[in-house]
Order: structure tokens, then sequence, then C-alpha cells
């Protein structure tokens, strides 16, 4: 481990093989950073530390950068997620429309806050500034193994029924 960077020396090439025709197309191009780390999150879920300085060393863009970047962006997540990720938007027709009492139902039901995961992984949280459904509003949007499913027209009664529908399927 190197105590200046944090960064697992122990990690080779073969650790991030999934990660190499990423680099392979993108690495050497200026400007895209934002495209390999949303492939890189692709792949692995989320940007730790070990692949924010492995995509620095390939492409020799500063790790501090890379950090930046993905801090930035509310896209990126530094931080594992759970099986389903609940999105629930926030955005100005959600707001009007009760989304703050929906996330009160969620976090409630779910033990979590904004940004957390369930202690079993199964869900994490996130407010999302816009879901792009506003005539759904309030509307959450659950990603999981097998897609995405958006429900609208939400009370915390439905918003709490769809969650343990996703949770007794599996």
């Amino acid at each position: 481990m190197c105590e200046a960077c944090g960064f697992d020396t122990t990690v080779k090439d073969a650790d991030f093989k999934e990660l190499a025709p990423v680099l392979k197309k993108y690495g050497n191009l200026k400007g895209s950073l934002i495209s390999i780390l949303q492939q890189a999150q692709d792949i692995y879920g989320y940007l730790s530390l070990n692949t924010i300085n492995y995509i620095s060393a390939k492409t020799g863009i500063t790790p501090a950068k890379i950090y930046g970047v993905a801090t930035f962006y509310t896209q990126f997540r530094l931080e594992p997620i759970g099986e389903y990720l609940v999105m629930l938007c926030q955005g100005t027709a959600c707001h009007v429309n009760g989304a703050a009492l929906i996330e009160e139902a969620i976090s409630e039901h779910l033990g979590i806050a904004d940004g957390e995961t369930t202690e079993d992984n199964k869900f994490t949280l996130n407010n999302v500034a816009c879901l792009g459904c506003c005539s759904l509003a309030p509307v959450m949007m659950i990603k999981g193994p097998d897609g995405e499913e958006t429900f609208g027209n939400l009370t915390k009664e439905s918003a709490v029924k769809a969650l343990e529908q996703i949770r007794t399927k599996n």
C-alpha cells in the first residue's frame, strides 16, 4: 500500500482487465475522462480509490483531477451501492407533489437516509434532481440487475409497496 496516495500497490493489470478495452479506446484521447469514469463505474458499480489511481497510472491524469471530476458530477459514486438503486426525484414537480413525504416513508421503511445502503446491501437510496417524468410526480426509478422500473403518482403507501414487491420477488 502506498501511504502517500492510498493506492494498493499489489493491484495488477489483471485486476482491471475489464477496464483495459476502455483505457485502450479512450486512454490517450484528450477530454475523455468522463467517458472512462462512466464505463469504469458501469463495470465495477462505483469508483474505488484503487480504480481512480489505476486510471491515473494508465492515462497520466493526476488522481486529484480524477477525484475532482468524480466528486463534481453527481452521477459518480465513490462507495458501493446496493443491488437496487432507488432514485427518488426531487425536481420541482415532485417536490410540490410530496416528494419529501415519499422520502420520509422510504427512509423509515428501509432504515436509511439519502445516499445510504441497507445493511443487507439490497437497497441504496439516492435523491436525484430530475427523472424527466414530471407528469408522474412524485416519481421514483428503481434500477436493479434486471433493468429499471419507474413508479409514478406515488403515495407513501405505494412507494413502500413497490419496495416490498422487489424485496419479496427475490
